[in-house]
């Protein structure tokens, strides 16, 4: 992920959302994919809790926010679809975040499942990638030349 060489600051913005979106939401929510479908006991006593169908729903989530990021994270992605993607991840991983924090102090559970780097991960995942594209559109803006038809 290099882009001193890049041959302009949208360039290397975009290197970033791209290894953004790609490895950090897409791997991440794949990697839970596999984690919660493949040993999913193993998944539930990580975060301090009894196996329930919910593994399965929480696997199914993650794998959308996969699909969203993989997409994200090709070269057709507009900036739009990035925020987008950003947004929705933010939905469901804040909501974790909340849920996990609920736990911590409700219930004093510190299964580094639900108080671990997850937490970390959770909020910064769709921050990063949220901040990333806002910060793309408007160094698009910045750099449009300026419609004279629209000045008085």
């Amino acid at each position: 992920m290099r882009t001193r060489h890049s041959p302009s600051p949208a360039a290397r913005l975009e290197t970033w959302q791209r290894w953004w979106a790609g490895a950090a939401l897409g791997g991440g929510s794949a990697w839970l994919v596999v984690a919660f479908l493949v040993v999913p006991d193993e998944m539930a006593a990580t975060i301090g809790f009894a196996r329930t169908p919910f593994e399965f729903e929480i696997a199914f989530a993650n794998l959308a926010l996969a699909v969203l990021a993989f997409h994200a994270a090709s070269a057709s992605a507009t900036t739009r679809e990035r925020v987008l993607v950003g947004l929705g991840a933010s939905m469901f991983l804040w909501g974790a975040v909340i849920g996990h924090v609920h736990q911590w102090f409700a219930a004093g559970n510190h299964q580094p499942g639900n108080t671990g780097g997850i937490l970390i991960y959770d909020v910064l995942a769709p921050a990063v990638l949220i901040a990333l594209a806002l910060r793309a559109q408007r160094l698009s803006t910045a750099d449009k030349p300026l419609d004279r038809s629209l000045v008085a």
